[in-house]
């Protein structure tokens, strides 16, 4: 065994030896990186044995002569089928998702491969021949977009051009929420946004988090992305508010007053506010046990399956192992409990039943709350509604690598090599799918995510979108720089993402920001997935772009929850953090960044002023002086489809939710809005603001007719 082997293998697994930097320089992967990586990847290549064992199985993974259990197409295009060399001359039958069947006969001629005549349904059809069959996962040419959510029809011109908030959920503030955004709080919201113009409202993942810590809460490190976190439930929602009142007498006479009192709070107090909400949930399902309806609940239990079982389950069992003093890493449980299928799981499930069935409910709840929020958004006027967001990964200790191991590597976390903006690199402790096994398992847990991102909404971002076509991936306990990119099925998953979006019709938008491959975007465009532009990376050669000359292919935002707010942005408030916490980029002083935050200003003032969004002098740098509605009316200028104003920026708020490289240097995700949901977008400047970008981007979309 020598380097060559090593890289050998890796190139038949899918891994880059070589990449490019955000930079533009080139770089290599060291063997022993590559060499860890290809052993978590279950590919060892240790010894001569190993790697001819490695290869040998990948050979088998790959094989020419097998069909495959799903094979993706296209709508009105020729599939050709790989390994069916040997069904030539043969009959098939296609038998339709929606019924029906197409019947048909391949070529006697196998030379060049055998190919199925183009189908003209988009649906999941099984396709007969002989002894064999797969699955034919046959999509529309492109997502479902914001034209035909807004009813466009085939040949009807349509220039779509509405408009969007993006908000925090969590952070959202209402009378009686517990100090905790809740989809109760969702729902008015949308009505609220609605009001003003808005057709969407995006909102920060909404993933299973782990309801026995609830001091973990990052949004972006889930325990599940398959179900929903439960301290969003509104408990007035699941029983009523006489019910809820009871529980928290039943709780204690102090119970509403610490309540009352996470209420008023600036930042969320999420373990605190966490714990309350979770044992108010507790009586309430008591209460639910004794004297309610089960009717909808057991058509939940049932619609869900084995997915929920194993969820809550999961909950169960780690609540359980933590309850002990235990590890919640269900890496280092007994045998037993390691996989859902265990013995010693539904031994435990069947003892802990009520502890099994209350996490059910919980999601029962959740999901109840989800899509109300929805129906809200929808019956209020908006055209898309509620977005969801797709985190990139599920926590590798957590409820979906637990149920979902075969198709979940084990040993590597999800991340990014350094960039402009993390010049160290990233490694985010989330698991990734193996592509092999997606293969192999025909994307079975993969089409899974999606129904279950699209469920409850008129949208979804997908975070990271640039993990379709390769993830960067790092061993457990390695530095992000000794990472690699792994390549995934890109066409076949853009396929099934089209497909269910338009089961679902929901428009589909990816986060392409970072280092992106030559031709990256054109593909997404290709495919009708929307990327996102950001006005703060919307420059070149020292100046701002235009409106015009943003793409329609993407949405417009002002910034994401990893960026400073125009308002901080503007005032340089981001600066004053990364020098607190010695974050600038390596090689610059604070006083370089300032400058060149002088520099930037005046390059976006010059573009505001030349868009005709703004005159006279720039205003000063301090607070309050940022140019909102000048950004805004900017924003709403671009030919984008669907300009997104974080609620930050609607509001002039200074902090941002999130800075990158802190945990608990600075308050990630805790931050709520300082004006309760009914009447937080009403304020006159902010009403003002609201309204000029509804001036350019009218509810009733163009249709090009006179």
């Amino acid at each position: 065994m020598n380097d060559q082997d090593i890289l050998d293998l890796a190139q038949a697994a899918g891994l880059a030896r070589d990449w490019v930097s955000a930079k533009g320089e080139a770089m290599q992967v060291a063997p022993d990186a590559l060499r860890k990586i290809l052993e978590a990847l279950g590919f060892p290549c240790e010894s001569d044995e190993q790697c001819r064992d490695s290869r040998h199985r990948l050979a088998k993974l790959q094989d020419g002569d097998r069909m495959p259990p799903l094979l993706t197409g296209t709508i009105g295009e020729p599939l050709r089928l790989p390994g069916a060399q040997r069904l030539a001359g043969k009959p098939y039958r296609i038998e339709l998702e929606e019924g029906g069947h197409l019947d048909g006969r391949f070529a006697d001629d196998a030379g060049a491969g055998l190919e199925l005549p183009a189908i003209d349904h988009y649906g999941y059809h099984r396709l007969l021949a002989g002894k064999e069959e797969t699955t034919l996962a046959i999509a529309p040419p492109r997502c479902f977009g914001v034209a035909d959510a807004l009813g466009a029809h085939p040949g009807m011109p349509v220039d779509p051009r509405v408009w969007g908030l993006g908000v925090q959920l969590y952070a959202l503030r209402r009378r009686g929420d517990g100090g905790i955004g809740d989809f109760t709080g969702l729902a008015q919201l949308a009505r609220s946004a609605a009001a003003h113009g808005a057709a969407a409202l995006a909102i920060s993942p909404v993933h299973a988090m782990f309801s026995a810590d609830v001091s973990r809460f990052s949004p972006y490190g889930p325990s599940s992305r398959l179900f929903l976190n439960a301290l969003h439930i509104d408990p007035a929602s699941v029983l009523g508010p006489e019910v809820l009142a009871a529980a928290l007498a039943s709780l204690g006479a102090d119970v509403a007053s610490k309540l009352s009192r996470l209420e008023q709070d600036e930042l969320i107090n999420w373990p605190a506010a966490g714990a309350l909400r979770l044992s108010l949930l507790r009586r309430l399902f008591d209460q639910f046990n004794a004297a309610g309806d089960e009717r909808e609940f057991e058509a939940f239990r049932a619609r869900s399956g084995t997915a929920l079982r194993d969820h809550a389950r999961f909950e169960a069992l780690h609540a359980w192992r933590l309850a002990q003093g235990e590890s919640g890493d269900w890496h280092s449980w007994p045998h037993g409990l390691r996989h859902p299928g265990d013995t010693a799981v539904e031994e435990f499930a069947r003892s802990h039943a009520q502890e099994v069935r209350f996490h059910e409910f919980l999601q029962w709840q959740a999901a109840r709350g989800l899509s109300g929020a929805q129906q809200a958004a929808r019956a209020a006027g908006m055209a898309i509604g509620v977005i969801t967001d797709l985190a990139v990964g599920a926590d590798n200790g957590g409820s979906q690598a637990w149920s979902r191991q075969e198709e979940i590597i084990n040993g590597l976390s999800v991340g990014a090599p350094p960039d402009v903006l993390n010049t160290r690199g990233q490694s985010w402790g989330l698991g990734a799918f193996s592509p092999h096994a997606m293969r192999s398992r025909g994307f079975g847990a993969y089409i899974e995510m999606l129904r279950a991102t699209f469920a409850y909404a008129g949208g979804a971002r997908i975070d990271h979108v640039l993990g379709l076509g390769r993830l960067w991936l790092v061993p457990h306990g390695e530095s992000p720089v000794d990472g690699a990119y792994l390549q995934y099925p890109m066409q076949d998953l853009l396929r099934l993402i089209a497909l269910e979006s338009w089961r679902h019709r929901a428009i589909v938008i990816g986060e392409n920001l970072g280092t992106v491959p030559a031709g990256f975007d054109r593909t997404l465009s290709q495919a009708g997935l929307l990327g996102i532009q950001v006005l703060l990376f919307q420059q070149q050669h020292g100046r701002f772009l235009s409106p015009s000359e943003w793409s329609r292919d993407a949405i417009a935002t002002t910034t994401t929850h990893d960026l400073p707010t125009v308002a901080g942005w503007w005032q340089g408030h981001d600066i004053d953090w990364y020098a607190k916490l010695d974050l600038l980029e390596p090689g610059k002083t604070e006083a370089d960044v300032r400058q060149g935050r002088m520099q930037e200003r005046a390059a976006l003032w010059r573009a505001l002023t030349e868009a005709g969004q703004a005159s006279g002098a720039e205003p000063e740098h301090r607070a309050g002086s940022a140019p909102l509605d000048a950004v805004a009316g900017f924003l709403a200028a671009t030919p984008v489809p669907l300009a997104m104003l974080p609620i930050e920026d609607a509001l002039g708020l200074v902090e941002q939710p999130n800075l990158p490289g802190t945990v608990d240097q600075h308050p990630n995700w805790r931050r709520r809005l300082p004006q309760p949901v009914e009447s937080v977008l009403d304020q006159p400047a902010v009403a003002a603001r609201l309204a000029r970008i509804n001036g350019q981007r009218p509810s009733k979309p163009s249709t090009g007719e006179s």
